[in-house]
């Protein structure tokens, strides 16, 4: 398959355009800039020069390959409404462009989306289906004469560098001296690694059902104390409770969401695809790369 992918650069992203190119397919990413195109061109990716705020662009790429797969999304959370409208409109109108022609169409979502669940499974939906980003998951569930399906990802995504939502607990750790969890800590996070994340994508891409939710869960809830205990011996220093009122002052603007629970299953995605990770888990990545992490999603 010819395979348009958007965040084709990221994260997330750069380990599906390996896996999509390691299962024989080819692809033409996403490129918003000169160092996003020169990126893939080094990685023998095909750009498409465009960005998220241009639907027409993004249905025209969409609309000339065999299948999509759209993992991009502006993490920039001062903006946060405005980027997931951005994104609502981005997915309508490759949706728009593939409805009819039974293509497949991957995208991505998070667990936390669906944590009033416990434990949350691919069958849970968002308490408003058609709300903040689950309208775009909503969007590719129901589309018709698409091959739609939605990977959900755990708040840590992980590797040697970085950790999804995880990444803002370690600069506050180095500047404060300490790594904090909310309360008791009690409160249970999944995690995947990057790369088993990325074979739930090019999985999902060759053979989910239509209106598929899936889950990119390695490891189903970690208690948040043992994460920052982690967090503490791979930077070399204490580990300890703050109350609730105060994880702003600690984390910023996301505080709240590191009090969360969010207990998530992926057997089905397991039996469904055939997927089992092989990875390193979430604890020992921190506690081997935490100290050199980079300070960013």
């Amino acid at each position: 398959m010819r395979v348009f992918v958007t965040g084709a650069t990221g994260f997330i992203g750069s380990a599906i355009v390996q896996n999509l190119k390691e299962s024989g397919h080819t692809v033409l990413g996403l490129a918003r800039n000169d160092l996003a195109a020169d990126a893939l061109a080094k990685a023998g990716v095909e750009a498409h020069r465009g960005e998220l705020s241009d639907p027409a662009g993004l249905a025209t790429a969409a609309g000339a390959c065999d299948g999509v797969i759209h993992t991009a999304f502006v993490h920039d959370f001062s903006q946060f409404v405005a980027n997931i409208e951005t994104d609502r409109r981005a997915v309508e109108a490759m949706v728009a462009a593939l409805e009819g022609s039974g293509k497949p169409m991957v995208i991505a979502s998070g667990t936390l989306m669906v944590s009033s669940d416990r434990p949350a499974t691919e069958a849970s939906r968002a308490p408003d289906p058609n709300g903040g980003r689950a309208a775009s998951e909503t969007r590719v569930l129901e589309a018709r004469g698409v091959r739609g399906s939605v990977v959900r990802l755990p708040p840590p995504v992980h590797d040697h560098s970085r950790a999804g939502l995880l990444s803002m607990m370690v600069p506050a750790a180095k500047e404060k001296g300490v790594a904090a969890y909310i309360g008791d800590g009690a409160n249970l996070w999944p995690s995947v690694h990057r790369f088993d994340a990325a074979r739930v994508f090019c999985l999902a891409l060759e053979k989910a059902e239509p209106g598929s939710a899936l889950h990119a869960v390695a490891e189903e809830g970690i208690p948040m104390r043992d994460i920052a205990q982690a967090i503490g011996e791979g930077l070399g220093i204490p580990v300890r409770s703050i109350a609730i009122e105060d994880a702003a002052a600690y984390l910023g603007l996301m505080g709240g969401f590191f009090a969360q629970d969010n207990l998530t299953t992926s057997a089905i995605t397991r039996q469904m695809l055939g997927w089992q990770p092989r990875e390193i888990g979430l604890l020992e990545d921190l506690r081997q790369g935490v100290a050199t992490w980079e300070p960013r999603y």
